[in-house]
């Protein structure tokens, strides 16, 4: 994957963030999955609705496929991850042969007009491309849908090293007075823990090392943090654009949000991370109209005119363009899948503690982010808010 695709992608991640994460609820949303629908419209595109959709995908049109074709190969060779691109037309609806062959092969299906065959199939498609996680195609089908254009990304990894699991009585910030399944861990890698200093203040970030080559960051900010930006930097800060210090190198005492760091005798040599955390389980269904601007479909939503002259000869213009996602954090490891579609419509002995070694704790037992991210290119893959953990009843 290129640099070049991998930094816009990533830099929609953040903007969106910024927007759609008020901390009222839990959310995830995946970039990933809406930027090459946009490229692929872009291609298509004219007017002013090319240059919106050029400036949100933060490369210029004309080269908008190739880029997406390249980030979806890309996106195949990740271990643990599956992705699908899906185009459904109208039998009577012409379309442009240079414009489809931009497509993945294998894309193109046909919408037979009759609305509950084409749903079946539709939600047939989302089904099976996310392992079952998401039952419905997130598109409404009516007379006037004359084109779908879809993706599904469905990410599956397991923790190198696996949590405890056990019950925390939470007793800080609005989970206060909840029971919660509690997740624990401990190491002697310091550095999986680092604090980022950003414009909004700091962040701490928890590094959790998948089996395959995907990992995902917890983020937590100061209680008062607007979330959108706790988030936001938080994507900086995994993604190298702004620095950040590990707990090997940071002070004594409370250097960044939920973290301490002091001296304890040991049995051993070796530092200690101890982890607590906890599971989560969290789902969104997101209108990108509500953002048209961010995803450059303000004028293409003008149905009085055509926008895409590049696709086909009939006029056409975006009727809808939604998300539903889902992620979920557990002991043994961490699942994350998108379904975007855009419509045109129309662990004895006593120990014996000889040494004092370094010792850092970090907790997340309060409103935080996480963000899943391809290690070798820093591609965020899933970018979300956690404002309600699974909790335990009596």
């Amino acid at each position: 994957m290129r640099n070049t695709t991998v930094r816009a992608v990533n830099r929609l991640t953040t903007r969106w963030a910024r927007q759609a994460v008020t901390g009222e609820k839990g959310t995830v949303l995946t970039a990933a999955g809406v930027w090459p629908l946009l490229a692929f419209l872009a291609d298509g595109a004219g007017g002013p609705a090319r240059a919106e959709l050029a400036e949100a995908l933060g490369i210029p049109a004309g080269s908008a496929t190739a880029a997406a074709r390249e980030l979806l190969t890309g996106l195949a060779g990740v271990r643990g991850l599956q992705a699908a691109t899906g185009l459904w037309t109208r039998a009577d609806l012409p379309l442009y042969e240079s414009w489809l062959t931009g497509l993945p092969d294998g894309a193109r299906s046909a919408l037979t007009g009759d609305e509950d065959t084409d749903r079946k199939a539709l939600d047939g498609w989302a089904a099976d491309r996310t392992g079952g996680l998401i039952e419905q195609m997130p598109a409404p089908l009516n007379e006037d849908t004359r084109l779908v254009l879809a993706s599904a990304l469905a990410l599956r990894l397991k923790w190198i090293q696996p949590f405890r699991t056990g019950c925390a009585d939470l007793s800080e910030g609005p989970w206060a007075g909840r029971s919660a399944l509690a997740l624990y861990r401990s190491t002697s890698l310091l550095d999986r823990v680092r604090v980022a200093h950003t414009p909004t203040g700091p962040v701490t970030l928890l590094e959790v090392v998948g089996d395959g080559g995907v990992d995902v960051h917890l983020v937590l900010g100061e209680p008062d943090t607007d979330p959108g930006e706790v988030l936001a930097a938080g994507a900086a800060a995994v993604t190298r654009a702004v620095p950040s210090t590990g707990a090997s190198l940071l002070p004594e005492g409370n250097p960044g949000p939920g973290l301490r760091i002091g001296t304890v005798r040991s049995t051993d040599r070796e530092p200690r991370l101890h982890v607590k955390t906890v599971a989560f389980d969290v789902g969104a269904d997101h209108d990108l109209l509500a953002h048209a601007r961010l995803f450059g479909l303000h004028t293409a939503t003008d149905t009085r005119s055509g926008h895409f002259p590049g696709i086909g000869p009939e006029p056409l213009a975006i009727g809808s363009a939604r998300q539903s996602a889902m992620a979920r954090f557990h002991a043994e490891g961490f699942e994350a899948t998108a379904v975007t579609a855009v419509a045109l419509a129309a662990g004895c002995a006593l120990p014996r503690y000889r040494y004092r070694v370094r010792q850092a704790e970090v907790t997340f037992h309060r409103p935080f982010g996480f963000l899943a991210v391809h290690r070798t290119s820093r591609l965020v893959l899933a970018a979300g808010w956690v404002a309600e953990p699974v909790t335990l009843t009596p």
